[in-house]
C-alpha cells in the first residue's frame, strides 16, 4: 500500500516556475515508477512524466520536454516535478501516482496508487 500526498501548486504567471513535490508512505516507494499526470477541465487525465524506481530513466510528455524535470529521492520518500517557462496551458490539477513496478510507463492505467491532486494555474 502507498499513499501519496502532493504539494507545491499555486498561481504563477506566464513563463514562471513551480515546483511540485509528492511524499509517498509504504514500503514499496523505493522499488515502484512514479509519474506525474494532469488534468484540466473538460479534458482526460494526461500523462507528465514518469520515472524508474532508481531514478535511472525518465520520460516525459512531448508537450513539457526541456521545460520540466521529475525526480525523486528515495531516502526521503519524495518525488518531485521542476516546471519551468510554465504556459497558460499548463494549468491542471497536477496528480502524483505510483505503480507497482520498477519500470517507467505512460499510461495511467498502469498505476496504482493516485494522489489527490494540487491546483496549478498559470496566467497569461
Amino acid at each position: 500500500q502507498v499513499q501519496l500526498e502532493e504539494s507545491g501548486g499555486g498561481l504563477v504567471q506566464a513563463g514562471g516556475s513551480l515546483r511540485l513535490s509528492c511524499l509517498a508512505s509504504g514500503r514499496t516507494f523505493s522499488s515502484s515508477a512514479m509519474g506525474w499526470f494532469r488534468q484540466a477541465p473538460g479534458k482526460e487525465r494526461e500523462f507528465v512524466a514518469t520515472i524508474s524506481w532508481r531514478g535511472g530513466s525518465t520520460y516525459y510528455n512531448d508537450s513539457v520536454k526541456g521545460r520540466f524535470t521529475i525526480s525523486r529521492d528515495n531516502a526521503k520518500n519524495t518525488v518531485s516535478l521542476q516546471m519551468n517557462s510554465l504556459k497558460p496551458e499548463d494549468t491542471a490539477v497536477y496528480y502524483c501516482a505510483a505503480r507497482v513496478f520498477p519500470a517507467t510507463s505512460s499510461r495511467k492505467y498502469d498505476y496504482m496508487y493516485w494522489g489527490q491532486g494540487t491546483q496549478v494555474t498559470v496566467s497569461s
